[in-house]
């Protein structure tokens, strides 16, 4: 930005659950391949190149700050990066690709927590050149453990997430032993993070809701209790996407926000989640394929529903798909900050 004008607080102020006129707005994804300006950029370098080049990684991150006019900006990076260093063979083909994964205690007992800081300095550099450059708060992120670790015993993504169970539950004290190191690595990472500059940080559980109830709250919950109890000097989000099921048992975490995806009613979420925390979300990014009084309709249902939660923060209930029209995104946008 060529010069700084007055602090954009309404993220943070949501987050404290302080009264505010309108619910702040950013999107998951908002930089990416849907803007001309992203794939300008992109196409100078691959995907892993742009996720360690500082000042690439900054101007990406602005974009949609400086053309959406959204109230924070997120780190541009990916969940997989501080896998790296823990000893992963990662490629991007687009799709992440785990050369080895980790199936045995002998690959689990070969992973390294590491020094995030020293290991993963284009991350904080990054960071440090946006909080210098923006007028709204950053927002660090990270995968969660449970996330993480079907990544790395998968060893991509997956559709049915076989070895994942299968080593929950027959070897679990290798499962503990991946969980504990990628609980510790990913507290370094964010804490670090905080340091650097971010006064948000978010916590992806992308594959959590692939569990049953009772497997996510006896294997994956302790994890993220422990992840969030840990993190000190900045407000957690905690985003577990297809896990409405779990709510209930949510409220025992010690954060600020929590994620909704669109599959569950906002009034439902905050009645489920005791009225404790600031609840983002939650619009169908699918929504953003149609015209813009259907986008108004919903949006404007999901921004009333908010007032009645702690606190709300306008976002979509996952990330931007890659096709979605720019300017069905910049309407959301100024429809939210009353613009329109």
């Amino acid at each position: 930005m060529a010069e700084k004008t007055k602090f954009n607080d309404l993220l943070l102020k949501a987050l404290s659950k302080e009264r505010i006129g309108r619910p702040p707005v950013w999107l998951m994804r908002q930089a990416g391949r849907y803007m001309s300006e992203y794939r300008a950029v992109r196409s100078r370098v691959s995907f892993t190149e742009l996720c360690k080049t500082p000042e690439l990684a900054c101007e990406v991150t602005l974009q949609p700050v400086e053309i959406l006019g959204t109230d924070a900006a997120i780190l541009f990076s990916d969940i997989l990066i501080p896998l790296e260093p823990m000893g992963i063979n990662l490629s991007f083909n687009p799709a992440p690709v785990i050369h080895n994964p980790v199936r045995t205690k002998k690959d689990a007992d070969a992973l390294t927590t590491g020094d995030p800081a020293k290991e993963l300095p284009y991350v904080y550099e990054t960071i440090r050149l946006l909080v210098k450059k923006l007028n709204v708060p950053l927002i660090g992120f990270s995968g969660a453990p449970f996330t993480l670790a079907c990544y790395i015993v998968e060893g991509g993504g997956s559709k049915n997430f076989l070895e994942i169970k299968k080593l929950m539950h027959n070897q679990p004290e290798v499962y503990n032993l991946i969980m504990n190191k990628l609980t510790e690595s990913t507290r370094d990472y964010l804490q670090n993070q905080i340091k650097n500059g971010c006064q948000v940080v978010q916590i992806f559980d992308t594959w959590a809701g692939i569990l049953s109830p009772a497997e996510y709250r006896e294997m994956v919950l302790p994890w993220v209790k422990t992840l969030t109890d840990s993190l000190t000097g900045a407000h957690v989000i905690y985003f577990v996407k297809d896990g409405a099921t779990y709510f209930d048992d949510l409220k025992i975490l010690n954060c600020s926000g929590m994620g909704l995806d669109w599959k569950i009613d906002i009034a439902e979420a905050d009645k489920l989640l005791g009225g404790k925390y600031c609840l983002q979300g939650n619009l169908d990014p699918a929504l953003l394929f149609t015209d813009k009084p259907t986008i108004k309709r919903f949006a404007e249902d999901i921004i009333e529903k908010g007032k009645q939660a702690p606190g709300h923060i306008f976002n979509l209930g996952h990330g931007i798909m890659p096709e979605t029209p720019v300017e069905n995104v910049k309407y959301l946008v100024d429809l939210v900050k009353g613009m329109l």
